[in-house]
């Protein structure tokens, strides 16, 4: 039995291919090296197509390539094939640097600000400038008290 997530990519597949109009052999005609009985197994989710097929399948049906490897990604043999938890891991590490509201504002800040403003904030707070306070000041308004009351 494949697991539900395979079933998922084979009806993504199948709803691509008869959206496409395509029968199974006129679809496996276009994708290199993929058999009509392919197909068919990809389809009840009892074969797994190569990243490479499903790219040329989404290409010959129409669909977004995203849509198929999203779901081949998140399918669980790919994921166990691709080592895919190492990957999930560390997103979830740079996801969980979490900013202060401070830190969220310098961000927003900074990105809004032109180069020069840029260039003085960052020698600022590496303590390569003095006028700490002006440069912050300039950059940040009122938000300066945050960072400079202890």
């Amino acid at each position: 039995e494949g697991g539900s997530m395979a079933n998922k990519v084979g009806s993504l597949i199948k709803k691509a291919r008869t959206d496409a109009g395509l029968t199974q052999e006129q679809l496996a005609k276009k994708v290199s090296g993929v058999t009509a009985s392919d197909i068919s197994k990809a389809e009840r989710g009892e074969k797994e197509l190569s990243q490479a097929a499903l790219k040329e399948i989404a290409k010959a049906t129409g669909v977004t390539q995203s849509s198929l490897l999203t779901a081949a990604k998140s399918s669980t043999y790919s994921t166990a094939k691709a080592g895919g938890k190492t990957t999930a891991k560390t997103t979830a590490a740079k996801s969980s640097m979490q900013l202060t509201a401070a830190e969220k504002r310098l961000v927003e800040l900074y990105r809004k600000a032109d180069s020069d403003a840029k260039k003085a904030a960052l020698k600022a707070l590496k303590g390569e400038q003095e006028g700490l306070e002006d440069v912050l000041g300039s950059l940040l308004g009122n938000a300066v008290e945050l960072f400079t009351k202890k």
